[in-house]
């Protein structure tokens, strides 16, 4: 399988990226602020450019991922659909549509899972993180990786080999010709493309649960969520911060269930 060779990109709205994709990673991915919707999402219909991209997308991507026992797309399909069924329950457990369209209930759910529910780019970001976390994975933890490819793992510092090569091919992938129309419709503006490769590294690093760096930083953020507020932080970014947490297990759970 072909891997990626340099970790820079090119995307409207976003700098070339300088460093590794674990460089990436933050400790608090930031959400947008509550917006009451004027139509439930699951009655919009994608253009049908965009929704042939989309099954190309997919397609490509499964090319991407090797014959592994585990590490294959057939896992990836597993994760993919149990995020998804783990996000539905988040974000609308048991509404009706007229529940869905109030705007108080809107604002309720919005506080109750800090600001996930009000945000399908976030959704959608979970369940395309699911589907590429494992691209190209050659089936070996990331130690035997960097002993079976030194170049690639100098590529990456060493660390998180494996996952960090997923979303360099994936997001390379995405960025290709064929995939403007998609890309629109994931994302508007160059924030919104900045907060979606932001969600999409935070998740699939997520998955690399041997990594002590990532852990000591995700055992930090679970502390310093649940103790008492600091006077320094603002209650926009202690939720942000519960946010990044939600969303990052759920890709963990799904990935060893």
């Amino acid at each position: 399988t072909q891997r990626t060779e340099e970790s820079n990109y090119e995307s409207g709205g976003i700098e070339t990226r300088q460093g590794t994709v674990l460089d990436e990673v933050q400790e608090i991915v930031h959400l947008p602020n509550f917006a009451k919707m004027n139509r439930n999402a699951n009655t919009i219909q994608l253009a049908p450019e965009v929704e042939d991209q989309l099954l190309s997308y997919i397609g490509a991507v499964a090319m991407l991922y090797q014959d592994n026992p585990f590490h294959c797309f057939e896992h990836a399909s597993h994760v993919t659909m149990s995020v998804s069924k783990l996000m539905s329950r988040i974000i609308a457990p048991d509404l009706t549509d007229e529940d869905v369209g109030d705007g108080n209930m809107q604002a309720l759910l919005h506080d109750h899972t800090y600001g996930i529910t009000s945000d399908p780019l976030t959704q959608f970001a979970c369940v395309f993180s699911a589907l590429i976390h494992d691209v190209d994975h050659t089936g070996v933890p990331n130690n035997q990786l960097a002993r079976e490819n030194p170049r690639l793992a100098e590529l990456y510092g060493g660390r998180s080999i494996a996952e960090q090569n997923s979303v360099d091919l994936a997001w390379n992938l995405l960025m290709g010709a064929d995939f403007e129309a998609l890309r629109n419709a994931i994302y508007k503006t160059p924030e919104e493309e900045s907060r979606f490769r932001q969600l999409v590294v935070n998740s699939v690093m997520a998955t690399d649960i041997m990594d002590k760096d990532l852990k000591q930083l995700r055992n930090q953020r679970w502390d310093r969520a649940f103790e008492e507020a600091s006077q320094e932080e603002s209650q926009k970014d202690a939720i942000d911060r519960k946010a990044t947490i939600v969303i990052e297990h759920l890709i963990q759970a799904s990935d060893v269930s």
